[in-house]
């Protein structure tokens, strides 16, 4: 048993998706979340950046001692995924594979869309592990760079949202898929406007939730679950205003008393 905090990391406040997933699942277990909102979006960003980035947020949890690190972001798991489980001695997840497994499972005429931001559609993460896993297979992909700053401006219930969702879509209308990969985790603030823009027929796949599945199954597997607590705090940090990040946090998760703070990481912008 462990009852240090695992830790989250994100682009900006996306990665909640899936610590609401967590905090349902793991009632017992501490969370550690950083977003980068100053710095995002990551989607249009070079690889390198992102990868540098998601190492200075790594650091940052590191120094306040977690015990797992989970990359709620698509973007920074294409991009850092492999490097970071190479040099850290702590367990680290990312969040497309599980979304590709709940795909694979979810269709039934082989044919899945996959939405993301620009860096995460361009890396061909997710149509590569999902041909890995199913070669058999119509993978069509589309990056929907727009969603990630509706989200984050706090637009995600708005009229405006509902219309860049629809028209953004309907690029799906004559793809004839079953399944669409939510493949950021900004994206399922959005769901309604996305399950209305492709229909009822079409089965989203939430990334961030299937891969708090993944975190529940290696906090048995190395018995780093923690103990039942009296009381668990949280804590959350970004490197934007902590106003703004405790408005949508609060509202998202249903919890009081956010009290975010502002941290601020290396020199680049």
């Amino acid at each position: 048993m462990n009852n240090q905090a695992i830790g989250f990391i994100d682009s900006g406040v996306g990665g909640l998706t899936v610590v609401k997933e967590a905090l349902k699942q793991l009632p017992n277990e501490k969370i550690y979340y950083l977003g980068d909102t100053a710095r995002m979006p990551y989607g249009p960003r070079p690889s390198e950046q992102v990868l540098e980035f998601t190492w200075e947020m790594t650091s940052f949890l590191l120094s306040k001692g977690i015990k797992m690190l989970v990359i709620a972001c698509n973007t920074a798991t294409a991009a850092a995924l492999d490097d970071l489980r190479e040099k850290l001695a702590i367990p680290v997840i990312g969040v497309i594979k599980p979304g590709s497994r709940a795909a694979i499972k979810s269709s039934k005429n082989q044919r899945v869309g996959v939405i993301g931001t620009e860096g995460t559609i361009k890396s061909g993460a997710y149509k590569r592990t999902l041909h890995e896993k199913n070669p058999n297979l119509f993978v069509t992909s589309l990056p929907c760079p727009e969603f990630v700053q509706i989200v984050e401006n706090d637009q995600y219930e708005s009229k405006y949202a509902e219309q860049v969702v629809a028209e953004t879509l309907g690029f799906f209308d004559d793809k004839n898929i079953d399944t669409l990969v939510m493949g950021c985790t900004h994206y399922p603030l959005l769901r309604p406007f996305i399950q209305k823009a492709v229909g009822d027929k079409v089965t989203l796949i939430d990334s961030g939730a299937e891969t708090v599945n993944d975190v529940s199954t290696i906090l048995d597997y190395f018995d780093i679950a923690a103990k039942r607590e009296e009381e668990t705090t949280h804590e959350f940090y970004t490197t934007g205003s902590s106003d703004d990040f405790n408005e949508i946090a609060s509202g998202w998760l249903g919890l009081e008393n956010i009290n975010a703070k502002t941290i601020h990481l290396g020199q680049g912008d």
